[in-house]
């Protein structure tokens, strides 16, 4: 292995392939002392030296030496191997005075440019963080828990973060430059990733990643985190599997994604499942799963492939059930005639603050489709379309709740009926600000109950009492 990770103009010698990995770094530190910025070893960073100069410019030389087809066919501690002599002859040839852990880091923060992504890779291993947001090239904010809170993490410089940012896109076929500022991806892992630059973003390049969670949250996991109640858990899995057609509603960052992936474990595997997202991230874990994603328009604006387009062609691929990651636009027309033409049991998340507030978007967004209907036509279509609304809330404390879980009961006039089934009720605040509360029934139960019935799908009476919390 060693030494065939980096090439050469000239086949090297024997002499020169027991050295260092085929090349040595002499002329190339002597060459640019004067060009490569200086770095003060004590400047303390992450608890150690700062790497970020000393990293950018040793990966800059490194990439115009490294056999960069070979890259895919090692791991990283394979290619940490390869790099550890190099980097202790670099840091020796520049007196950078660091100790054993200090090299080990420097290395990894090399082998993760060449690899990952750079400053951000320790952030995105750290599982107890679900947000990372760069605000420019000098500021790395994280969300653990709920809350939000400043990191060590730097860039060099603008175009250090805009290497990485390049490489994020790329990844998955999309671009961002100046003429289209704004761009959504994902990571490979499948966390979601949004992207704006200059001159959209004032002050650079602005770069928020939802982390993909490696183990997806059932709703068991939901229950022990006091997401919702086990008597809300039990009402939502059984209307999953009675094909029950389910809206999660809620504000930006408030779990909707994570609380549809937890319904979808209850469909049944034996059904054909076709999901339709901007960016995949669902994770879905049924056989039988078609994932589609829509397309930006190419340089001539040309070719764009939106989601009203991908859920129209949906209806071709003989789906039981459609999953659209967000309904945001005319897509939704769509998504109600696929509710009302034998797709029941179809999932979509909605940004909206109430159950009623949601209906209220629906309906905006029906509108938006440019069909000949009237306001009372659309909402005779949303009635019969959705049957089940579950409202999610992120909490002043940086907890999420599932606050309310709501049933379309049908039309009266042109008003569309809702009643509430379950909800959570706030009772205090404790002294460190974390909010205190209980899931209780309404005292409604659901329609559909003789429906669940007939299929077996018994749920326990004392779950609609609502005289002592779920």
């Amino acid at each position: 292995m060693a030494g065939r990770f980096f090439r050469t103009k000239t086949q090297p010698t024997a002499e020169e392939t027991s050295q260092s990995s085929v090349f040595k770094l002499d002329a190339y530190s002597k060459r640019n002392d004067a060009a490569s910025p200086s770095v003060d070893p004590t400047n303390e960073h992450e608890g150690g030296p700062d790497f970020v100069s000393e990293r950018v410019a040793l990966h800059r030389f490194l990439l115009d030496k490294i056999n960069l087809s070979l890259l895919d066919t090692m791991d990283a501690n394979e290619v940490r191997d390869e790099l550890r002599p190099l980097v202790r002859s670099y840091v020796k040839e520049r007196k950078l005075a660091l100790n054993s852990t200090e090299l080990d880091a420097l290395i990894s923060d090399i082998s993760d440019e060449m690899l990952g992504l750079g400053p951000l890779e320790p952030l995105l291993s750290d599982d107890s963080i679900s947000d990372i947001l760069v605000v420019g090239a000098g500021t790395v904010f994280v969300e653990r828990r709920g809350r939000i809170e400043r990191t060590k993490v730097r860039f060099k410089d603008e175009a250090h973060l805009m290497r990485i940012v390049n490489k994020i896109v790329a990844a998955v076929g999309r671009r961002v430059d100046e003429a289209s500022p704004l761009v959504d991806a994902r990571l490979h892992d499948g966390s979601r990733v949004n992207v704006a630059i200059r001159p959209i973003a004032v002050d650079g390049p602005q770069v928020s990643i939802r982390k993909f969670s490696r183990h997806p949250f059932s709703l068991e996991k939901l229950v022990k985190l006091k997401a919702l109640a086990a008597g809300m858990a039990e009402l939502l899995a059984a209307a999953v599997e009675a094909k029950i057609s389910i809206i999660v509603s809620g504000g930006t960052g408030s779990g909707k994604t994570t609380v549809l992936n937890a319904l979808s474990s209850y469909i049944p595997h034996d059904e054909r499942l076709v999901t339709i997202e901007d960016a995949a991230e669902l994770q879905l874990q049924q056989p039988h799963v078609v994932r589609l994603e829509t397309r930006p328009p190419t340089v001539d604006g040309r070719n764009e492939i939106l989601q009203r387009d991908l859920v129209k062609n949906a209806l071709r691929m003989r789906p039981d059930r459609i999953i659209v990651g967000e309904v945001r636009g005319p897509e939704a027309f769509d998504m109600l005639q696929a509710m009302n033409t034998g797709h029941e049991g179809s999932m979509s998340t909605i940004h909206a603050n109430s159950p009623r507030d949601a209906i209220s978007r629906i309906e905006q967004m029906v509108g938006m489709a440019g069909m000949p209907m009237t306001q009372t036509a659309i909402r005779s279509q949303i009635s019969s379309a959705v049957h089940l609304i579950v409202q999610l809330a992120r909490l002043r404390d940086g907890s999420r709740r599932v606050t309310s879980i709501s049933e379309i009961t049908g039309m009266e006039g042109d008003v569309i009926q809702l009643q509430e089934i379950m909800r959570f009720k706030k009772i205090g605040i404790d002294e460190d600000g974390t909010i205190r509360g209980e899931f209780r029934a309404t005292g409604l139960r659901p329609s559909f109950m003789e429906d669940l019935e007939t299929l077996g799908l018994h749920l326990d009476s004392k779950n609609f009492n609502p005289s002592t919390p779920l």
